[in-house]
């Protein structure tokens, strides 16, 4: 396992900290039982205290897009989801060059942007201004909407994720999609991408929406479900860390059972790299060197298969 870099060769955060701050995340252990845990690690000049905040999001640092970016327009936006919490609010961006304000708007591809298990945090916002910077029309969709959105702290929005109707959420995201699949100033192809939740999510929508979704790049995401593999048309992009265990150990099969379909696919086992290497908000698990090369690949996956294939 990679040991996460703290400053200096001099004080590394223990790989196994890291591991514990991943499980922390994902609701398997509380934060009291996280910060227990975090202390059998702590030696002389590298202190609990110091670990934790070290593993905690810092999205200041992780931005790279400003919100008042002159190169984009963003706003929020409630779509109706009859099916699911009734409505789902998200964030939506396009470039300023392809604003419907402008003398020439832009048809544009569109990609929903799946956050992690935590809601629509500050980071996810960020991924959605580059998908514009990138010349798509993006929206990233609160799955926490029916409870107030996204809380502001990662710990509670775990929280309040796990409160929530896993079915019904499923639901809002199917809205949030076929919103931006449907809008105007799109050109009726879209694909859909996330992190960790979002990118199980990604998977799911690939195997209930059929043909409605071009293309999917789900980040170390669960495997759509084997019964719904058979109905994917979108072509899938997959990208794991090779350090991220169940994930890693799964993707043979998870390839596997995309060619025993037949299925348009292209898998990445990126080395060196632990769960959420591509979150540069969280810089003990962020690998600079595979997050550029694999958001590199998912702008090249994207733009074949929502812009070439809408042309033919």
């Amino acid at each position: 396992m990679r040991e996460a870099p703290m400053g200096d060769d001099s004080q590394r955060i223990p790989a196994e900290a890291v591991d514990l701050y991943t499980r922390f995340i994902h609701g398997e252990i509380d934060r009291r039982a996280f910060a227990r845990g975090v202390s059998r690690y702590a030696v002389a000049g590298l202190t609990a205290t110091a670990i934790i905040e070290a593993l905690m999001p810092n999205y200041a640092l992780g931005q790279q897009i400003a919100k008042d970016d002159e190169r984009i327009r963003a706003e929020y936006v409630t779509v109706p989801s009859p099916d699911g919490h009734g409505e789902i609010r998200g964030y939506f961006v396009r470039p300023f060059s392809a604003d419907s304000r402008s003398a020439t708007p832009a048809k544009l591809p569109g990609v929903i942007v799946i956050h992690e298990n935590r809601g629509l945090n500050p980071h996810t916002e960020d991924v959605a201004r580059r998908f514009a910077l990138a010349n798509f029309n993006a929206f990233a969709p609160d799955t926490l909407t029916s409870v107030g959105g996204y809380p502001g702290d990662d710990y509670r929005g775990g929280q309040l994720f796990a409160s929530l109707d896993r079915n019904k959420m499923t639901q809002d995201l199917l809205a949030a999609a076929r919103w931006l699949r449907a809008r105007e100033d799109g050109n009726g192809k879209i694909a859909a991408t996330g992190f960790c939740y979002g990118g199980a999510a990604s998977n799911l929508l690939a195997g209930m929406m059929g043909d409605e979704l071009a293309a999917a790049a789900p980040f170390y995401g669960g495997a759509t479900p084997s019964e719904l593999v058979p109905r994917i048309k979108a072509a899938i992009l997959i990208h794991h860390g090779a350090l991220d265990g169940r994930l890693a150990e799964g993707f043979p099969a998870q390839i596997a059972e995309l060619e025993r379909h037949g299925i348009i696919h292209e898998g990445h086992l990126w080395p060196d790299s632990v769960h959420g290497f591509f979150n540069d908000a969280t810089p003990e698990r962020y690998n600079p060197t595979t997050a550029a090369q694999a958001w590199t690949r998912t702008l090249e996956w994207f733009n074949q298969h929502t812009r070439t294939a809408a042309a033919n």
